[in-house]
């Protein structure tokens, strides 16, 4: 503790549910390892400070984006304006932080913050204040992003529909479809995006990612001898399983159901599929009911996130049949949001039914619950793709949601021998992300590293 004694470190998380819970938890491994933490979060999707680590200080800065709502259906054109209007907030907020910092016993160390907010290098650079780049995703997907450039060459970029069955011979075992891209894009824009994302840690004083040697230290190699070779990568995950974590404190955007623990407190061991898509994503009518009859199909209990804004042109449950969910007799149990740790680490969870975004993925991990991939967007198909065909430790639904394959996927997981493969290597990568924690492992050792590197800056 006493080695990181006044040194102040400034967090900027982007402001979205997957990017702020990796931010908040690094922000509290960094804490236990005697750093002040400063967090300077934006008005949109804001913070409730009362409800995180007291011990941090908290620097709201406001960002209108009422009038530019339409953009929402444009993710890029949505984190450019966010880029565009962050700027001289930020500037304002990271100068008074500063000037602050002149009779401080704590100097400010460094900034740490997200590869998308690329205002961040320039503005960091005019207060000669050392900026660290966290990537909240995985290594292997970022590898992907990094390789843009390289696709297009090839003729991936703009991606072909007629060749998605097709592998990506650089980057086995990726498939063309597995490639990273977002409906409602422009493919140019997106592409720019992610390159702009990829080359932002070329000019920082190092990269962290959410991640562990023994899952991805392949991707990592990669990184640190193809991509980025002048600068330190860290990689200390599962940030959830390294930090102390309080009860109290909570990171969610969304109220979170406790009831679904009082559930699955009901249930026999491992017979639960938890199905959850996300914070974001959404999927049309015909598909919530395919998923539907598939979870009613398969016979088994089931506890079902069905956040506001997933289903398309609803607002909740109002396309499912009349009596659908009385008929199966308390045998589902239907939430808007849940505390996912606690439910994935839950005795009763079998398998996970999952978007495969990064934390929970990493989550799933964490607890040795199989999983169920229907990616969606971005680098959740890479993810699925190492789930299923590297560290084979789940099944993807590789023709989008049908109730029969759903049935039959489940029960594949739940009942069959096959399943019961799956569940073993599910177990050994949770014993393995154990072990990369404590003393001596690849995390622990990673993280005093980091630590070092800070207070070298």
């Amino acid at each position: 503790m006493e080695q990181s004694k006044g040194r102040r470190v400034i967090l900027f998380p982007l402001p979205f549910q997957g990017h702020i819970n990796p931010t908040l938890e690094l922000a509290n491994i960094l804490h236990s390892k005697g750093f002040s933490i400063a967090i300077i979060y934006t008005n949109f999707n804001s913070l409730n400070p009362s409800t995180l680590n007291p011990h941090f200080t908290y620097h709201s800065i406001p960002v209108d984006l009422t009038e530019n709502e339409n953009s929402i259906k444009d993710p890029t054109l949505h984190l450019s304006i966010l880029n565009a209007k962050c700027v001289e907030p930020f500037r304002e907020c990271l100068a008074g932080l500063l000037s602050d910092d002149v009779n401080s016993e704590d100097p400010i160390a460094c900034l740490i913050t997200d590869p998308i907010f690329d205002f961040t290098r320039s503005v960091a650079e005019s207060f000669k204040l050392p900026r660290i780049v966290l990537r909240t995703g995985g290594a292997a997907s970022f590898a992907v992003y990094a390789a843009f450039p390289l696709l297009k060459e090839k003729g991936y970029l703009p991606i072909p529909d007629s060749r998605l069955e097709e592998p990506v011979t650089e980057l086995l075992p990726i498939k063309v479809k597995d490639l990273p891209m977002m409906a409602d894009c422009d493919p140019e824009d997106f592409y720019q995006l992610i390159t702009n994302m990829a080359n932002e840690p070329k000019a920082s004083h190092g990269l962290i990612f959410n991640t562990f040697e023994d899952l991805e230290g392949q991707e990592l190699a990669t990184l640190r001898q193809e991509y980025y070779p002048n600068i330190p990568i860290f990689s200390l995950g599962p940030f959830h399983k390294c930090g102390p974590t309080t009860s109290s404190s909570s990171t969610s955007l969304l109220a979170q159901d406790q009831s679904c623990i009082s559930w699955l407190n009901t249930q026999a061991p491992k017979s639960v599929a938890y199905v959850s898509f996300g914070s974001i994503a959404e999927i049309d009518q015909v598909q919530f009911l395919e998923v539907a009859w598939g979870l009613a199909n398969s016979g088994q209990p089931f506890l079902w996130v069905v956040r506001p804004g997933l289903v398309q042109e609803s607002d909740w449950l109002e396309a499912l049949p009349d009596g659908f969910l009385e008929a199966l007799n308390e045998r589902a149990h239907v939430v808007k949001w849940a505390p996912q740790k606690e439910v994935l680490a839950h005795p009763a969870v079998g398998v996970f039914w999952t978007h495969c975004g990064w934390n929970s993925t990493l989550e799933s991990i964490c607890e040795g619950v199989p999983m169920i991939c229907t990616p969606c967007f971005s680098d959740q198909m890479v993810d699925a793709r190492f789930v299923s065909d590297v560290w084979k430790v789940g099944l993807q639904l590789e023709h989008g949601i049908e109730r029969g394959e759903v049935e039959r996927t489940i029960r594949r997981l739940m009942v069959e021998k096959e399943g019961e493969e799956i569940k073993e290597r599910a177990l050994k990568l949770m014993e393995k992300a154990n072990l990369s924690l404590k003393e001596g492992g690849s995390s622990y050792q990673s993280l005093d590293g980091l630590v070092n590197h800070i207070l070298s800056l």
